[in-house]
């Protein structure tokens, strides 16, 4: 309905294998359940709105969410790239220990020194240099002293 109204939207889509009572189906669902990224301008707010369907925008500080184009490249280059993908929310808190799960310093450990809403800034240890990385926290697991091969003592 909103290409109709010659507004862009994107609804990034998942493989994903259903089970009925006589067989298996693979399907395509929304990756993100309920949610479609649209590149609007204000002016085009109330028109999607008022598509059927849309039941609000997502609100981040009091205003309608902003996704970075580049973020939303990562997401359509990461579904051509993997068959099927699934997010997992990551709980990240100060002084974690965590492991970085993708991009160019992916297997790298570190510990949280700062949050923000989208990144986490990472102390990494590696090389017997302090580095810093502000990394996405979609892009990190927290692991625990079972898994670390070496724990830093601050």
């Amino acid at each position: 309905m909103l290409s109709q109204k010659k507004i862009q939207a994107y609804c990034p889509l998942t493989k994903v294998v259903r089970q009925w009572s006589d067989r298996k189906k693979t399907v395509l669902e929304p990756l993100f359940n309920s949610y479609v990224f649209v590149h609007a301008s204000t002016k085009e707010y109330q028109e999607i709105k008022q598509a059927d369907g849309v039941i609000n925008f997502v609100y981040w500080l009091g205003c309608p969410a902003v996704i970075k184009e580049e973020e939303i490249n990562t997401i359509k280059s990461f579904i051509e790239e993997h068959e099927t993908v699934t997010l997992e929310k990551a709980e990240v808190n100060l002084n974690d220990r965590i492991k970085i799960t993708s991009g160019p310093l992916i297997d790298l450990e570190g510990s949280v020194l700062q949050m923000n809403s989208r990144a986490v800034k990472v102390y990494l240890p590696s090389l017997g240099y302090q580095m810093l990385a502000e990394v996405s926290r979609t892009n990190i697991k927290v692991i625990n002293k079972f898994e670390t091969k070496s724990i830093l003592a601050s």
